[in-house]
């Protein structure tokens, strides 16, 4: 509940600095309540919004059923619109699409596959009861629970985007939702390897000048990605390798570097290139 109170306040503040009417606040699942997306429409905002749901959605159900035997597609997409409030013209007041990743399905069914082995060994008695959804501990002697797996199973590669924009298209709506994945990629790297929390000091100036170099050193980050086309570890791997440095030989001081092959060279072009 906390967070409409100091999220809105930010947004009202920002969008009378900048003068920006049109805002779209997108979140995962987790950060939204009944409560939270009442208070977001109240205001005056859109939203783009993570779904959650434990079993096949309604549109995807009622493919399968039309389309027996046949596997989803790559990227395909199912739309539910909301029926239960719709504005003028028969506007719905909000989409829910959802779509499938062969890529996530690829990822979960891998990840469903190894916690099922971690069961079946847990039930065997070779390793011990630890948090295993897929161990069943209601039954009269443990075992694995295989109706949870197929109903997990079932579920694997669907995503679920309810949104408030019915003017956007839905590959739109679903990649706004993906640029999340940056924005926690950076709140990691600024919490992690940058230490970019308050408590490091305090007073007002040393937090101002803290987060600046934060900042600045995050925007380096995000150049040195752009240009060189890989992941900011990778390319510190990358280049550690090669460094220069100075030698002190009979009074004379030498600089050398580490030789640098020519893909190497041709990586610090990139990045080098304004």
């Amino acid at each position: 509940m906390a967070e409409t109170r100091t999220m809105l306040p930010m947004i009202h503040q920002f969008q009378d600095a900048y003068g920006v009417e049109d805002v779209t606040v997108v979140a995962d699942a987790g950060m939204f309540s009944a409560g939270n997306k009442a208070a977001i429409i109240e205001s005056g905002l859109h939203y783009i919004l993570g779904v959650k749901f434990t079993d096949v959605p309604y549109p995807v159900a009622l493919w399968r059923r039309n389309n027996p035997g046949q596997d989803y597609t790559d990227q395909q997409i199912w739309t539910y619109a909301d029926r239960t409030g719709r504005g003028p013209n028969g506007v719905p007041h909000s989409l829910t699409y959802y779509q499938y990743s062969w890529d996530r399905a690829r990822r979960t069914l891998k990840g469903i596959d190894e916690q099922v082995a971690k069961a079946e060994k847990a039930v065997a008695g070779k390793l011990p009861v630890k948090r295993n959804r897929f161990v069943d501990l209601k039954a009269p002697n443990k075992q694995v629970n295989w109706s949870l797996v197929t109903k997990n199973k079932a579920l694997a590669g669907l995503k679920g985007y309810e949104t408030s924009r019915v003017d956007l298209p839905a590959e739109q709506v679903i990649h706004a939702y993906r640029q999340l994945l940056k924005i926690e990629k950076a709140f990691r790297m600024s919490k992690s390897d940058l230490k970019a929390r308050p408590i490091y000091h305090h007073k007002r100036e040393s937090i101002d000048a803290h987060l600046s170099v934060v900042m600045a050193a995050m925007a380096v980050g995000h150049l040195l990605e752009e240009r060189s086309g890989l992941s900011l570890k990778r390319l510190v791997r990358t280049l550690k390798k090669y460094r220069t440095f100075e030698v002190q030989i009979a009074g004379q001081l030498i600089h050398a570097a580490s030789p640098v092959p020519p893909e190497i060279s041709e990586l610090i072009e990139r990045i080098h290139a304004g």
